[in-house]
C-alpha cells in the first residue's frame, strides 16, 4: 500500500511531543482595562513558561488571522518590485527601519540569512519611508497590524511583572515609546518572507548561481576501494566542501533576540528550531495554527539575574521537500524597552508566592535595583541592541 508522503515528511516538533507550554489569553481584557483575575492567571503561567523553556504559544489573542494574511500580500507584492525599487527602502547606518535584502544578515557571523526583510520602527506618519506610492494600503494596513502586537504586548508586559511579583506597571514603565520611533526605543515590527528553496534550474533569482540543495553522489553506496587514493580522497575532498556551503546558507542563523522579549506569527511549518534552557540539542518547535510564539531575549535574561534564559533559536533549511519547496511568511514583533533604561538585574521577591494586581502597589515601597552582582554589566537598552545590530551586519 502506498503511503502518504505527508506522512512520510512527519516530523517530531516540541509540539507534538505536548513538550511546549499553550497559555490562552482568552477574557485578558485590554492593556487600559486588564481582567485582573484572568492576568494574574497568565502572568503565572508566562513567568513559568519563560523560566523552565523560554518559549511558549499563546492562543485566543485577538489578533486578526486575516490582517496577517493581507500584510503578508503586501510583503509578497514588495518582493516583485524592481530590486532598483526595493533598494530605495533599504535599512541604512544605524537605523533599523526598512528593507534587508537576502544574505545582508548573519546572525551567526557566518551564515548568510535567505529572506526578504521589512522592518518597521514607527508608526508615525513622518517616520521611517514605507512603499506607499507602489503599494497603495501598505502603511495603512502594516500599522493596523503592528499597533495589535503593540496591544498585545502592553498586556503581556504587566502580566509578566505580576507573574515575577513586581509592580503590574513595571515594565510598562521601560517600554513608554514602543513603536514611538528608534530616537527612543528600538523596537521593531517585522514583517518577513522566506522564499522556496529549490534545486538551482535557473529560474530562481535569488538562489541562481549560489548553491544546490542536494550533494553529489558517488553511484555506489560505497566507495570502490580499488580506486586509487588520490581519486577516492578527491571525492571526500568534494563531497566535505559540499557540505560546508550547505551549512553557509541558512534560513536564519542561531542567535538569541536582543530585547524583552519576541513575538511570532507564522503561516506554516517553516524549520524554526530552538535550544531549550539547559540543553544543547535543536528541536523543531511547530507550527500551531492561529497561535502567536513568545520567547525570551537577552535584556529580560539580564533583568531576571539569568533565571530567565535567552532563548537560542534558527531556521533551518528543512530536509522535507514539501516544506522547503514551499515559501514562508512571518511576523516577528521584537520588544525593546526605551532606549535611556538602565539594565542591571531587578531585586526579585525571593519567593514565588501569588500575587494580584490588587496588591501589587503596597509592595513598590522599599523596593531597589540591585547592583551588587553585575557592576561592570550596567549599560541602557540602546547601547546593547546597537552592539548587536553591528555584529549582525558587520560583514
Amino acid at each position: 500500500m502506498l503511503k502518504n508522503k505527508a506522512t512520510e515528511e512527519k516530523v517530531d516538533t516540541l509540539l507534538s511531543k505536548s513538550q511546549i507550554p499553550i497559555i490562552d489569553l482568552a477574557h485578558c481584557g485590554t492593556e487600559e482595562c486588564p481582567i485582573r483575575s484572568v492576568v494574574n492567571r497568565v502572568g503565572h503561567q508566562l513567568h513559568k513558561a519563560l523560566s523552565e523553556k523560554g518559549i511558549a504559544l499563546l492562543v485566543n489573542h485577538g489578533i486578526s488571522e486575516d490582517k496577517m494574511k493581507q500584510v503578508y500580500g503586501h510583503l509578497d507584492d514588495f518582493c516583485k518590485l524592481s530590486d532598483n525599487t526595493k533598494e530605495t527602502y533599504l535599512r541604512k547606518g544605524e537605523t533599523n527601519h526598512g528593507y534587508i535584502k537576502p544574505g545582508q544578515e548573519r546572525f551567526d557571523g557566518k551564515s548568510k540569512d535567505i529572506r526578504h526583510t521589512f522592518n518597521i520602527c514607527t508608526l508615525k506618519p513622518d517616520g521611517g519611508p514605507l512603499p506607499d506610492e507602489p503599494l497603495p494600503g501598505f502603511r495603512e494596513h502594516v500599522s493596523d497590524l503592528a499597533t495589535d502586537f503593540k496591544r498585545l504586548s502592553a498586556l503581556l508586559l504587566q502580566a509578566l511583572a505580576v507573574g515575577m511579583e513586581l509592580p503590574y506597571g513595571y515594565f510598562l514603565e521601560k517600554h513608554r515609546h514602543i513603536l514611538d520611533g528608534e530616537g527612543e526605543n528600538q523596537s521593531t515590527f517585522r514583517l518577513l518572507y522566506y522564499p522556496p528553496l529549490i534545486e538551482d534550474d535557473g529560474k530562481n533569482e535569488l538562489l541562481r548561481g549560489t548553491c544546490k540543495y542536494s550533494q553529489q553522489r558517488c553511484t555506489k553506496d560505497e566507495i570502490d576501494l580499488s580506486l586509487p587514493e588520490d581519486y577516492r580522497a578527491k571525492v571526500r575532498e568534494q563531497q566535505e566542501q559540499e557540505e560546508q556551503e550547505l551549512q553557509q546558507i541558512t534560513r536564519c542563523g542561531a542567535h538569541c533576540d536582543y530585547g524583552t522579549f519576541t513575538l511570532l506569527a507564522q503561516d506554516s511549518e517553516g524549520g524554526l528550531e530552538v535550544k531549550l534552557p539547559g540543553t544543547d540539542r535543536w528541536k523543531r518547535v511547530g507550527h500551531l495554527p492561529g497561535a502567536i510564539l513568545i520567547n525570551a531575549g537577552e535584556l529580560l535574561s539580564t533583568w531576571t539575574g539569568e533565571k530567565i534564559s535567552a532563548l537560542q533559536h534558527r531556521v533551518i533549511i528543512p530536509q522535507e521537500e514539501t516544506i522547503r519547496t514551499r515559501g514562508r511568511h512571518s511576523l516577528a514583533f521584537f520588544v525593546h524597552p526605551d532606549n535611556c533604561i538602565s539594565i542591571a538585574p531587578i531585586d526579585l521577591p525571593a519567593s514565588s508566592s501569588s500575587n494580584s494586581l490588587d496588591s501589587d502597589e503596597k509592595k513598590t515601597k522599599g523596593r531597589k535595583k540591585s547592583f551588587k552582582t553585575a557592576k561592570s554589566k550596567i549599560y541602557n537598552a540602546y547601547q546593547h541592541v546597537q552592539r548587536r545590530f553591528k555584529e549582525t551586519y558587520a560583514s
